[in-house]
């Protein structure tokens, strides 16, 4: 399998969307089978970023991914060469008939009423149903407000647009407390409907078992030889002392031939399922595995 590498910052675009899109033009065509993109976390929007980046690729082409994180203070950007680089955004593309796999899956239950979001810009987020979202995350938490936006990641959102039955989760990267606001880290378009959400352990670690599961059918019943575990920081700091059996879950599905590598994140790039479009995931486990025929 060959590998090309490229890399840029979001202070040389206009948006997010932009730099995806150069990013996804800078690479050779010719044989590139999957893109793999690590972006930085924090300034980076990573739902533009993906359409940036997959609506420019070839038909059939995979893409999977993640946004950095550095556990839950929303400070340091991504180090690239041992030197932080705020904005920063590098992809691998994988060249040549190499099989990839992703999938990804949740474990959180959704509580409370339904709520539209009637105020929200890209994806800062200011109301839903006419009240300020920040006072209504205050209500929520109670003694936990103290410590946000951290303490958010223990209550996601579930976004749904549109007439869809299924929704995404999306997760906190920062607030204002000036403007009441939030900021996600993908899109919250006006118009669309969201409940809070909260942790259920064991769903939490049956997602992981789930996501190994799906792209072990995919491979036909064979272990992959490497596999990418990509899991939201918010999913660690929920589960605490039992993170171990998130992987341990993993590992059962593959067996003990295929490597398993990874890190937590503020977002996972990857599609829901395997022939899905590719999107913005938070507060999921993604895998991708690879294997060389």
């Amino acid at each position: 399998t060959k590998l090309e590498q490229r890399a840029t910052s979001l202070s040389q675009w206009k948006n997010s969307y932009e730099s995806g899109k150069h990013l996804a033009d800078s690479l050779n065509k010719n044989g590139l089978s999957h893109v793999f993109v690590l972006s930085d976390g924090i300034v980076v929007n990573g739902s533009e970023l993906t359409l940036g980046i997959s609506e420019n690729l070839p038909q059939g082409v995979g893409l999977t991914g993640g946004l950095s994180g550095d556990a839950a203070r929303f400070q340091k950007p991504m180090f690239v060469n041992d030197t932080p680089v705020e904005g920063a955004i590098s992809v691998i593309g994988f060249y040549g008939d190499r099989l990839q796999v992703v999938a990804s899956l949740g474990g959180w239950d959704i509580f409370g009423p339904e709520r539209k979001i009637t105020r929200s810009k890209n994806n800062v987020l200011f109301e839903l149903d006419g009240e300020p979202v920040l006072q209504l995350y205050k209500k929520y938490l109670g003694d936990a407000a103290k410590e946000l936006p951290g303490s958010a990641l223990r209550f996601p959102l579930n976004l749904r647009i549109g007439g869809s039955d299924s929704g995404l989760v999306r997760t906190i990267l920062g607030m204002n407390e000036e403007e009441g606001s939030l900021t996600f880290a993908g899109d919250m378009p006006e118009g669309a409907f969201t409940n809070l959400m909260k942790a259920n352990f064991d769903r939490l670690i049956d997602g992981a078992s789930g996501a190994a599961s799906t792209t072990s059918k995919r491979n036909k019943d064979t272990s992959p030889e490497l596999a990418i575990l990509i899991s939201c920081v918010g999913r660690k700091l929920v589960l605490d002392q039992r993170v171990e059996e998130e992987i341990e879950a993993v590992r059962e599905v593959y067996g003990a031939n295929t490597i398993l590598t990874g890190f937590y994140s503020y977002g996972e790039i990857s599609p829901f399922t395997p022939d899905a479009k590719c999107e913005l995931h938070n507060q999921t486990m993604t895998i991708t595995t690879l294997s060389e025929k």
